[in-house]
């Protein structure tokens, strides 16, 4: 399977959980491995500034994630 086509599943399995309300936890998740599969996909296509963004969304996931409460 090519970077191309794991990324636009994964965004389907993200929207997916969207749309189930799922926990943040488990959607959170799912994001940091987009992170990781539009890097790869950023690499094999040569592109920088594509790369360089993944790298910036994957460094802005690590920050500590706070709880929104609902009341």
């Amino acid at each position: 399977m090519d970077e191309a086509t794991k990324v636009l599943r994964r965004l389907e399995r993200i929207d997916g959980l969207d749309g189930e309300q799922a926990e943040p936890g488990r959607l959170l998740a799912e994001l940091r491995e987009l992170v990781r599969e539009a890097e790869a996909w950023a690499r094999c296509e040569g592109d920088a500034r594509a790369g360089a963004a993944a790298v910036r969304l994957e460094e802005s996931l690590r920050q500590e994630v706070v709880p929104i409460s609902t009341r």
